[in-house]
C-alpha cells in the first residue's frame, strides 16, 4: 500500500513538473512572438539585409556559373533548371550576375555611407562645438548644397569625373554629407549646454576628448539609424546612375545596369529586368525596414511621438 502511494506521488510530481515545464516553454514562446510582433520591421529588415550580406559573401559558392562567361548559343534563354533566372543577350547566366550584383551593391553603398558619415560628423562636431567661424562657413556651404537635388549633383559630379563605380561611390558619398552634418551639429549644440559638458570643461579636459568621449556617444543612436536608412537611399541612387550609364560599366554585374539592359526587351525577355528589379526592391526595403526597426529600438521616445502624430 505504501509503495502504491509513493508511486502515485511520484507520478503527480512528474506530471506537475511536465506541466510547469510546458507552461514555461509556452511563456517563452509567447514572449518571443510578442517581441517579434513589436519588432516586426527590425526582424524582416534584418532578414533581408542578412540575406544580402550572405549572398555577397558567398557569391562564388552560390553562383552556378561564371557571371562573365559568354555563350552565344544560350542567349535569351527563359528561366529553367539550368538557368534559374534565364540568360541575357550574350548568353550569360542571369542568376549568377544578380548574385554577384550583391557584391557590387555593397561595394557601392558601404564606402559611400562611410565617406558621408565620417565627413559630416567631423564637420558637425566642429560647427556645433566651436560655433562662430566654423558654424558660419559649414552651414552656408551645406545650405547651398541642399538647394540642389542630391541625385542631380551626383549626376553632374560623375559626368565631370568620368563614369565608373569608383566615381559613383565618391559622388554619392559627397552628396550625403549634409544629412550627417545637420544631425551632428544640432545634437552637439544641445549637448554643449548640458551640465556634464560644462563640468568636463571646468575639469580641464581637452576639446577633442570632450567631443569624442562625451558628445559623440550620445549621438550614436540617431546616427546609426540615419546611416542604415541612407544605405537604401545610396543603393537606389547608385542603381539609377548605372541605369543611365553613369555608374558601373560593363561587364560589371550591377543591378541598375542589368535593369537597363532589359528595358528594351520586356516583351521578348521579361526576366532580364524582372529579377534585377526584385533584387533592388528587396534590398532597399530591407535597409528601410531595418532603419525603422532600429529607430523604434534605439529612440523609443521619438518613435512614440511620431506614431501619436500619425494617429
Amino acid at each position: 500500500m505504501t509503495v502504491q502511494v509513493e508511486a502515485g506521488r511520484q507520478r503527480e510530481l512528474g506530471s506537475a513538473y511536465e506541466q510547469s515545464w510546458g507552461q514555461r516553454a509556452l511563456r517563452v514562446l509567447r514572449g518571443w512572438l510578442a517581441w517579434i510582433a513589436l519588432r516586426l520591421n527590425l526582424c524582416v529588415g534584418g532578414l533581408l539585409v542578412g540575406g544580402l550580406l550572405l549572398t555577397a559573401l558567398f557569391a562564388p559558392l552560390i553562383a552556378p556559373a561564371d557571371p562573365f562567361a559568354i555563350a552565344p548559343t544560350e542567349r535569351l534563354r527563359p528561366p529553367s533548371f539550368a538557368h534559374p533566372f534565364g540568360t541575357d543577350s550574350l548568353g550569360r547566366d542571369l542568376f549568377s550576375r544578380v548574385v554577384y550584383g550583391a557584391r557590387t551593391a555593397l561595394y557601392m553603398t558601404v564606402p559611400a555611407v562611410l565617406i558621408a558619415s565620417i565627413s559630416g560628423i567631423f564637420m558637425g562636431l566642429l560647427a556645433g562645438y566651436y560655433g562662430r567661424l566654423f558654424d558660419q562657413i559649414f552651414s552656408r556651404v551645406m545650405d547651398a548644397w541642399l538647394a540642389f537635388p542630391g541625385l542631380l549633383l551626383a549626376v553632374v559630379m560623375v559626368a565631370r569625373m568620368g563614369p565608373s563605380l569608383t566615381t559613383t561611390v565618391i559622388a554619392l558619398g559627397v552628396v550625403g554629407i549634409p544629412g550627417y552634418y545637420r544631425l551632428t551639429r544640432n545634437g552637439t549644440l544641445s549637448a554643449r549646454q548640458m551640465p556634464y559638458i560644462e563640468a568636463a570643461t571646468t575639469l580641464g579636459l581637452g576639446d577633442l576628448r570632450i567631443m569624442l568621449r562625451h558628445i559623440l556617444p550620445n549621438l550614436a543612436s540617431p546616427l546609426v539609424v540615419l546611416a542604415t536608412l541612407r544605405l537604401g537611399t545610396v543603393l537606389l541612387a547608385g542603381g539609377a546612375l548605372s541605369f543611365i550609364g553613369l555608374g558601373a560599366q560593363p561587364p560589371t554585374a550591377e543591378w541598375g545596369s542589368l535593369l537597363a539592359a532589359g528595358r528594351d526587351k520586356m516583351e521578348e525577355a521579361w526576366w532580364l529586368a524582372f529579377f534585377p528589379g526584385i533584387a533592388i526592391t528587396a534590398s532597399v526595403m530591407g535597409f528601410n525596414l531595418l532603419g525603422d526597426g532600429l529607430r523604434d529600438l534605439l529612440t523609443p521616445d521619438q518613435s512614440m511621438a511620431r506614431k501619436s502624430l500619425k494617429d
